[in-house]
């Protein structure tokens, strides 16, 4: 990367703060840390562990918080003690709930994950049926405070509506686009300006698991949308609207502690970035590194980078975008 566009993001952090809107899950995570993960029926004893508020759309915006952005969050807890919990916890880590919704009669999440010596990880959540049932009207009004907003796939009702409005309301709409249920994503992403895909849902929708070509095939699926791959330690792809060409960003190589959160830590850098108004090859390497050194961190979310920290790590990453060729 160019030492102008290093400098851009730098610079940023000294301009007004861009508000960042996300959408979606917030769960009480108790983490285990093990040797190996299990195989089979049997016990299993963990070595340490931790319980932590998080959740893909909450650890997006604690992401946010951490690298100088204004995060908000909007979500769903049950009237119980794990959902006061969950609230405080991200309260208290810079994220503003004031939006967060309290279900009376409704259990909050929660998920047991195990992770293993490699950073690999087993994942048990729940989600009660009633936290998601009632969703409330959203307008354009009720986004334009935002720089940009970015939905998970965990409240897709609200989702819908919130992509809707933010793009009525010219701001970006950013969907994390992650394994949902059937139908879920098909019903988001026409209504999101960005999407940033998982490997694994990449291949659900598309059927291929070369991930270059997935990005062509989704590209010509929801052609108003930027569309990118993240595939973990293989890196991230995306198509370039500029040129028609699909690039290839390798990950940068860290010894992996805790791959927990990584994708949505790279989410909320994507959306802070793209607030920003980051070019988005500077965007794509800032949210690549921004996840690597997350994973060098036992702990979910808060592995997620400062902005120095990100900014520092990025001075000494040589590696360049590299062209998979144009959609045919």
């Amino acid at each position: 990367m160019s030492s102008e566009n290093r400098s851009h993001f730098s610079a940023s952090y000294s301009s007004p703060a861009r508000s960042v809107l996300c959408v979606g899950a917030a769960v009480l995570d108790t983490l285990f840390r093990v040797r190996s993960l299990p195989i089979g029926q049997g016990k299993i004893l963990p070595y340490d562990m931790l319980q932590i508020a998080e959740g893909m759309a909450s650890s997006a915006a604690f992401a946010v918080a951490r690298l100088g952005g204004n995060a908000n969050l909007w979500g769903a807890v049950g009237d119980d003690a794990t959902g006061e919990r969950i609230i405080a916890e991200l309260s208290d880590s810079g994220v503003d709930t004031s939006g967060m919704v309290r279900v009376v009669g409704a259990r909050s999440a929660v998920s047991t994950i195990l992770v293993d010596d490699q950073g690999e990880r087993l994942i048990v959540p729940f989600y009660d049926a009633g936290l998601h049932e009632t969703v409330k009207p959203v307008t354009k009004h009720d986004v334009s405070a935002f720089d940009a907003v970015l939905v998970d796939v965990r409240w897709p009702k609200l989702a819908l509506r919130t992509l809707f409005a933010a793009r009525e309301a010219g701001r970006p709409a950013i969907l994390d686009g992650d394994v949902a249920g059937d139908g879920v994503i098909e019903m988001l992403a026409p209504a999101a300006s960005h999407i940033v895909f998982s490997q694994p849902a990449a291949e659900r929708l598309t059927g291929t698991a070369e991930t270059a070509k997935a990005v062509g095939l989704l590209k010509r699926k929801f052609e108003q949308a930027f569309i990118s791959v993240t595939s973990g330690e293989n890196g991230s792809f995306w198509f370039d609207d500029q040129t028609g060409e699909i690039f290839h960003l390798a990950a940068p190589k860290v010894r992996a502690v805790d791959t927990l959160a990584a994708g949505d830590i790279f989410h909320g850098a994507f959306a802070l970035a793209i607030a920003e108004g980051v070019p988005i090859a500077e965007t794509m390497r800032l949210s690549s590194m921004a996840a690597a050194l997350k994973c060098q961190v036992f702990g979910g979310r808060i592995g997620a980078p400062t902005r120095a920290e990100v900014c520092d790590a990025l001075r000494g990453w040589g590696v360049e975008r590299q062209s998979c060729g144009q959609v045919d």
